[in-house]
């Protein structure tokens, strides 16, 4: 069974023309407080951000704890407001046309929330319900897609208290392609994962874009990764892009590897992640 067969949501019109993703002058920040008890400080999280992203590409974002990263990426899956700046989705505003964008994207996140007390199985029926997809056909995708990332069939019936920190990842990504997302935006999928569940990851990210017509933005701390997987890198610093480009080409204009590029272009940043 295809994932892509998920046929039992109504698609959302796409402009083929379109940009997957365009985002121009996002700005977002928050209030932090400072040492003294009321006193507060404006903190400048994302600061005017410009992005487009063809349909079919990996987008890889690159940044120290701190950076914006993680900001961005809840920008774009509508989880926060931008101050200022617009984002467009396949040509729809996240902000008019807000539930149309829902519906053409997933998160996956380091952070992945789940019901822990329910099996994994039980989860990916809730999830996919609220986009209404048929509990059998559900299951049957998972077990597909599960089957392709290295884990076994019978892990569906525990608790996901009981999985380990890998598996539970496996099925937050599960989760994000029982609904079939045109574009999906994973927040450092495979932080945490044993090298062999990464390198099955990182193949199944290939193969989703390959086979389902998917475009990725991924944020990874993940050097090699970034490399492996990427058509463009975006270093993010201090929430800016302090470039844009293939890997090839940010390592032939600031350094051997990725690693030189990186500290190239932002130093040895330590901040806090936001």
């Amino acid at each position: 069974m295809s994932i892509a067969g998920a046929e039992f949501v109504r698609p959302v019109p796409v402009d083929p023309q379109a940009l997957a993703l365009c985002a121009v002058g996002v700005h977002k920040s928050f209030r932090e407080r400072e040492s003294g008890e009321h006193q507060w400080r404006r903190v400048d999280a994302v600061s005017g951000i410009d992005l487009a992203v063809p349909r079919g590409e990996i987008l890889g974002i690159l940044g120290p704890n701190g950076s914006g990263k993680s900001t961005l990426i809840r920008i774009l899956a509508t989880l926060l407001v931008p101050d200022r700046g617009s984002v467009e989705v396949f040509g729809y505003d996240i902000g008019r046309h807000r539930l149309l964008v829902r519906r053409l994207i997933n998160r996956v996140s380091v952070e992945a929330s789940f019901f822990k007390k329910l099996t994994a199985e039980e989860n990916l029926a809730y999830a996919t319900g609220l986009y209404g997809v048929p509990n059998r056909q559900a299951q049957a995708m998972a077990r597909e897609i599960l089957e392709r990332l290295g884990m076994p069939a019978k892990k569906l019936r525990v608790p996901l208290e009981q999985l380990s920190r890998g598996q539970q990842q496996k099925v937050a990504i599960a989760r994000a392609l029982l609904t079939s997302p045109t574009l999906m935006l994973l927040d450092e999928p495979t932080t945490g994962l044993d090298p062999k569940s990464r390198r099955e990851v990182q193949q199944f990210i290939l193969d989703v874009r390959q086979r389902h017509d998917a475009t990725i933005v991924i944020c990874t701390h993940d050097m090699d990764e970034a490399e492996r997987l990427c058509d463009r890198v975006a270093i993010i610093n201090r929430g800016r892009f302090e470039a844009v480009g293939p890997p090839q080409e940010l390592k032939a204009r600031h350094g051997a590897t990725m690693e030189a590029v990186f500290f190239t272009l932002i130093g040895e940043s330590t901040a806090e992640e936001r």
